[in-house]
């Protein structure tokens, strides 16, 4: 398969303007003028499909694990095939498209059908269909939709689920399976739609304030709300990516990715840069948990991408196979320009990991970065879009971006304003209202800090959710954020996330998953024999662990930061609790919340084996 030449990434000058207000507010924008951008993600289709018709644009691997590959030129094509299908049955935005499946080449297609047709999707975490035991979220998302299609990928697979729905009215469209008792269509007879020139008509009309996407974001809450995504508001984040990054315009990139559409990290950061770009993506089937990550190093052994994203429970899976395996760290760095992190924060040692095995593979290092935004910002508002050497730090505003620094005890309140920023929620008007400042700044609820207050330009860096911070019984507030990441780096390869506790409390304590990969390694365990339950009670996995945090001890000193006791917790998180979002990161307060058993063994006056004090 061919692979791209590697090039030298040259990123946008790192600058900021940075205004003090009377309040002690700051507000940071970028003195690079936002270029001019499309008006619809349309335009970037047709655009390559004219250009580079014989590209490969999008890639999967079908089940005899050849790949399955379309051009732009074909992918035009199936699109507009597609749009007339969405116009003839008189979708609009009043009648969307609603996807339950993930990403796939036909997923892809449909919701490019109605970017050209001017047709909301709607595209649904998998696991609000496949792994939750009452539904809740997907009939509320289903409410407030109100669409008048619903794809599916398996219909058999998704039976369950659907038949949750009330379908009245409701179009079911299947790529293969069956689903009991519903009237479905083909995906294939979208496909074979004779074209008419009402796709055409269609397209003129889309224009930056047709709703492009309805993504759902659960929050703290759990109350999934529909956040609107215009076509204005993502071009423009692909233009403000496009001039930071001008070395995508020399080198379209190849992604080899999972992150899931559902997400604003996968589905307009990843997928609308390809689309940007002309580049190519390659759609990964693994996942960072046991057995599908798997299927990500297959792919990755074969496929050499010129950047690579993942969140950081993806890069400490892949990260061990990255390092004992030659002929994959090979392949994996070949072409690559740069590692991307974001959806948490990276523990530092990490991402010396990280470095050290590029080093191997190329011998030098190879440029990580970070951005911070959301749903609501299109994903991006800030970017380090220039050399960094640790984890933490989220940029500069991106061109057109004003961010409004406001003071919040020892940190700063983010909020952003900017062309990518959404309208508002869907049938929420409330929410909408209560989400934007008197001057416009959408609140988006993070803290940040400069990273050098003497000089702005070298960044902000993330200080957590404001939301998850609390104080201890002695008045002092516990950054959650913060603490988090410090004792994840602190305690490696042990952890794969953590919950710290001691709202109300004296002191603070830590609730753990732990890292099978990491345990095993300290431990000695090859041949991973021993359960998640005996690799917690190791006697050599716990002795590490007291070590490492009593060390962390040494320069935390303050009832804020020292950690006095720790439990590890065999149960993985759960979507249906609100504990994990679909990008890995953990919700602080729902876990704690569904986990107040664990809390109270945790700080029992009489603590149990399964508590480690902590010196």
């Amino acid at each position: 398969m061919q692979q791209a030449e590697f090039a030298p990434i040259d990123f946008a000058p790192a600058s900021v303007t940075v205004e003090e207000t009377p309040d002690g507010e700051f507000i940071l924008s970028s003195p690079m003028p936002l270029e001019p951008y499309e008006s619809s993600l349309g335009m970037l289709l047709r655009r390559w499909a004219k250009e580079t018709p014989e590209r490969t644009f999008i890639g999967e691997r079908e089940p005899a694990g050849q790949w399955s590959l379309l051009t732009y030129s074909e992918t035009g094509r199936r699109v507009d095939s597609i749009a007339q299908a969405l116009i003839d049955r008189k979708l609009c935005p009043e009648r969307p498209v609603m996807i339950l499946s993930g990403n796939s080449i036909s997923h892809a297609l449909l919701m490019l059908g109605g970017f050209i047709a001017g047709v909301p999707v709607a595209p649904v975490s998998v696991a609000y269909s496949l792994l939750s035991d009452d539904f809740f979220k997907l009939k509320v998302i289903f409410s407030e939709v109100r669409p008048a299609l619903i794809y599916t990928e398996n219909g058999t697979l998704f039976s369950r689920a659907l038949a949750a729905l009330d379908l009245s009215g409701v179009e079911v469209v299947i790529l293969n399976g069956e689903v009991d008792g519903v009237p479905t269509t083909s995906f294939a007879t979208l496909l074979e739609t004779p074209v008419t020139e009402q796709v055409e008509e269609a397209f003129a009309k889309v224009d930056s304030g047709t709703v492009a996407k309805l993504l759902f974001s659960s929050g703290s809450t759990g109350q999934p709300k529909g956040i609107i995504n215009t076509h204005g508001m993502l071009c423009a984040n692909q233009q403000m990516l496009a001039q930071i990054w001008p070395f995508t315009k020399d080198t379209p990139p190849v992604l080899v990715d999972w992150l899931p559409w559902n997400h604003t990290f996968g589905g307009n950061h990843n997928f609308n840069l390809v689309l940007k770009s002309g580049g190519t993506l390659y759609i990964d089937e693994g996942k960072p948990v046991p057995g599908m990550v798997l299927k990500t190093v297959n792919n990755l052994a074969e496929i050499s991408p010129t950047i690579y994203f993942n969140v950081p429970a993806g890069f400490a899976m892949l990260l061990p196979h990255l390092e004992k395996d030659e002929a994959l760290r090979s392949n994996f760095f070949k072409n690559l320009q740069l590692i991307f992190y974001a959806g948490a924060a990276l523990p530092q040692d990490m991402w010396q990991r990280l470095e050290a095995v590029a080093i191997r593979a190329t011998g030098r290092k190879i440029p990580m970065t970070s951005s911070w935004g959301s749903t609501e910002t299109s994903p991006l508002a800030t970017s380090a879009y220039f050399s960094i050497d640790r984890a933490g730090v989220i940029g500069l505003p991106c061109p057109g971006v004003s961010i409004k620094m406001v003071p919040c005890g020892e940190k700063f309140e983010l909020r952003v304003k900017g062309p990518n920023v959404t309208p508002g929620y869907l049938h929420r008007p409330e929410l909408t209202r209560d989400a934007f400042d008197a001057d416009g700044f959408y609140k988006i609820g993070d803290a940040g800090m400069f990273a050098d207050p003497a000089d702005p330009s070298k960044g902000i860096t993330f200080a957590g959710r404001i939301a998850e911070d609390f104080k201890l019984t002695t008045g002092t507030w516990v950054h959650v954020g913060k603490t988090r990441l410090e004792v994840l780096t602190a305690a490696s390869p042990l952890l794969q996330d953590a919950l710290v506790a001691g709202h109300d409390r004296e002191y603070v304590g830590i609730l753990a998953w732990p890292s099978l990969a990491g345990c095993r390694e300290i431990c000695h365990d090859t041949d991973a024999t021993l359960t998640v339950e005996e690799l917690v009670r190791n006697k050599e996995v716990i002795e590490h662990l007291r070590q490492a945090l009593a060390k962390y001890n040494v320069t935390h000193i303050g009832s804020a930061t020292r950690v006095r006791r720790f439990m590890f917790m065999t149960e993985p998180p759960t979507i249906d609790a609100n504990e994990i979002t679909d990008k890995g990161y953990i919700n602080q307060r729902a876990a704690l919340e569904r986990r107040e058993t664990n809390v109270e063994q945790l700080y029992g006056a009489k603590p149990g084996p399964e508590v480690i004090i902590v010196s």
